[in-house]
């Protein structure tokens, strides 16, 4: 394909921002878009300690002839689980479009507010039968996931927009690395809660007594406290939000604004740029094509087809992990019999348990990502992070009964370890390569779908990965564990279809610059020539693979 219009050479206002050395404002850039992961992750991931304590309280005739506390319903849990993931994928593709069409800054807002307004509300009961508690419940779960979903794609653009190449990726994935605050947290502050209600509240053990052992009012409250401290995070940081300017690539590229968007950037970062409108009409004559278009699929088909399916693959796993946590627990003595704890006691050691995979297995590798993305590469953590978790899965799955019965602290390491090459793997680049390979005009709708694709592989694990697993019989967890080794499996295979971004500008990666870009069969420059012998990196494209992978 030719060179386009704009010459091949960049605009100044984003050739600054590519070479611009790292200032206090990316820190700060990287703690507002972190502190929405971080309440992201605590809102989706703190119904996890609190489910069964909601079996317990409305649900206690369930289990009354077998001499066990009450559960959800295998329907119920799974929209008390779900739900707040449907909602997700929904606002990540609204969001992300409107991203794209209005803005990144003006629809930024907009998601926390509905984040906190519906983390509070989830709290709250329309009326005190398990119907009225569940169906409220899950009502604001859903709206909480909506909101939820628009930070995924904003988060990511915004980030990657405001980035110089050399740590790009390093500043993506530590605003990703939030989530595995969030997580921790979210079993922090359940075990805070429940430990405190515990000390004031006593009560015998279900086996001792039933009825006492649900601890009423106590109990009830505590998971409605849970729920509505997800609302403060976001309520923090909500007026840094707002200050942020709107990025330079949107400004210029989309709006047309090379002035303001120097303007803009000069204000926040030390760097000096001079507009060029001029040469900014070229540039934008050269990227109109909409997603929609052939030369959109010439472009960047396959690359949107490998980062939709390596998230959704990847969230199978990774969602199925966290969201049966507390059906794996008991498997690795974290945890004993419900029947022999009361209900504030389960909570207490269903969120210690969850505190400490997450502090010892989940933390470690989202920042070891963020130590080495941008010296081993995208492509290189995904393949390896995806070949893992798949070996150790595999491992479980074949000697479940064995590792239950004789072997628990193996069987703890193996489980720590698939969370450790999660995040030291796909479940971090798979939110920073769409942020990356595509076009301004459409980065928000495309990390968007990509992100809503991965939100359909949760949807798979919370409504059927969690119907093998919600008894703990061991066949069935077995039978888990294999099948979430194979999705891993064929996420390795997928990867393929992603090159590696690592070192190259945006507009270099997307073509925008009047290079072929990541075409398909071609190199990001326009001929051999054109790449320097210093370049560190080759050539971006679809075929190519980091040097580590080649024969």
């Amino acid at each position: 394909m030719a060179e386009n219009g704009a010459g091949g050479q960049n605009l100044a206002v984003l050739d600054a921002l590519d070479s611009a050395r790292t200032q206090m404002y990316h820190m700060k850039a990287i703690v507002i878009a972190g502190m929405g992961f971080f309440t992201d992750a605590y809102d989706l991931f703190c119904i996890s300690t609190v489910s069964k304590l909601l079996g317990r309280l409305y649900y206690e005739d369930v289990n009354a002839t077998s001499g066990k506390p009450g559960t959800l319903p295998l329907n119920v849990n799974n929209m008390v689980i779900g739900v707040a993931l449907v909602g997700t994928l929904m606002g990540q593709l609204v969001f992300g479009y409107f991203g794209d069409k209005l803005g990144r800054k003006r629809v930024y807002g907009i998601t926390l507010v509905l984040m906190a307004a519906c983390a509070i509300a989830s709290g709250l009961s329309f009326g005190y039968t398990a119907r009225a508690v569940i169906g409220t419940l899950c009502f604001f779960r859903f709206l909480l996931g909506f909101g939820i979903g628009g930070d995924y794609p904003l988060s990511a653009t915004i980030m990657s927009e405001y980035a110089n190449k050399k740590t790009r990726g390093a500043f993506i994935a530590a605003v990703f690395a939030m989530q595995g605050v969030g997580i921790i947290f979210a079993g922090l502050v359940s075990m805070i809660v429940s430990g405190i209600l515990l000390h004031y509240h006593p009560a015998p053990s279900y086996k001792e007594n039933p009825e006492l052992s649900a601890q009423k009012p106590a109990a009830d409250y505590m998971w409605r406290i849970v729920l509505m401290i997800g609302a403060f995070p976001a309520l923090a940081t909500f007026y840094w939000r707002m200050k942020m300017p709107e990025t330079a690539r949107y400004t210029a590229i989309i709006e047309g604004n090379a002035k303001q968007a120097s303007n803009d950037m000069q204000k926040v970062l030390e760097i000096t740029i001079d507009d060029e409108q001029e040469k900014l009409a070229k540039f934008r004559a050269a990227n109109e094509y909409p997603l929609l278009s052939m030369e959109f699929a010439q472009r960047h088909g396959l690359h949107l087809i490998g980062t939709t399916t390596t998230w959704f693959l990847l969230d199978i796993a990774f969602y199925s992990q966290n969201l049966t946590q507390k059906d794996i627990f008991p498997a690795i003595n974290l945890t004993g019999p419900p029947e022999s704890m009361n209900a504030l006691r389960e909570v207490f050691v269903i969120s210690r348990a969850m505190f400490l995979i997450a502090l010892f297995g989940t933390f470690p590798g989202y920042w070891v990502t963020v130590a080495l993305i941008d010296k081993m590469g995208r492509y290189l953590i995904q393949l390896l992070g995806f070949f893992m978790m798949s070996l150790f899965m595999l491992v479980m799955g074949i000697k479940y009964e064995y590792l239950k019965g004789n072997n628990h602290v193996l069987f703890a390491v193996l489980y720590a370890l698939t969370f450790f090459f999660a995040n030291f793997g796909p479940n971090s680049t798979t939110f920073v390569l769409p942020a990356e390979l595509f076009p301004t005009r459409v980065r928000s709708t495309c990390h968007a779908i990509s992100a809503a694709s991965g939100k359909a592989g949760a949807i798979v694990a919370a409504y059927g990965v969690q119907r093998l697993t919600l008894k703990g019989d061991p066949k069935h967890m077995k039978e888990a564990l294999i099948l979430l080794s194979v999705t891993n499996m064929l996420g390795f295979f997928f990867t393929f279809l992603v090159p590696e971004t690592m070192g190259r500008s945006l507009e270099e990666i997307s073509g925008e610059d009047g290079n072929n870009g990541v075409i398909h069969g071609n190199t990001a420059s326009t001929g051999p020539g054109d790449v320097s012998k210093d370049d560190k990196y080759p050539p971006a494209s679809s075929e190519w693979q980091p040097p580590s992978m080649q024969a």
